[in-house]
């Protein structure tokens, strides 16, 4: 059980890693995309350079921020998912049982 536990463990850490990296994958496509289709419809240049500041900034932030998290859960996953994994199991089985 020990084993099977922390196979399901890892498993779980490596779909929030690659669902947390997708996340900002489609972040900066779509931050770019918007910033490169609104280009042209933008007054002067003041208004377009606060523009690209801000989506950097975001881009730079939000990118921080979700490489702390996978971190952060990389180092504590046995605390992080061992608890929801023993209550969705114990929900499986309530389901099963009808109740």
């Amino acid at each position: 059980m020990a084993q099977d536990i922390t196979s399901r463990i890892e498993t779980t850490y490596r779909k929030d890693v690659i669902f947390a990296l997708g996340f900002v994958g489609v972040l900066w496509l779509v931050v770019l995309f918007v910033l490169f289709s609104i280009g042209s419809h933008v007054g002067g240049g003041g208004i377009q350079m606060v523009l690209i500041v801000s989506a950097a900034l975001v881009l730079l932030f939000n990118t921080a921020a979700i490489i702390a998290m996978v971190r952060h859960y990389a180092h504590d996953k046995d605390a992080i998912y061992r608890i929801d994994i023993m209550h969705y199991d114990e929900m499986q089985a309530a389901k099963r049982k009808g109740n």
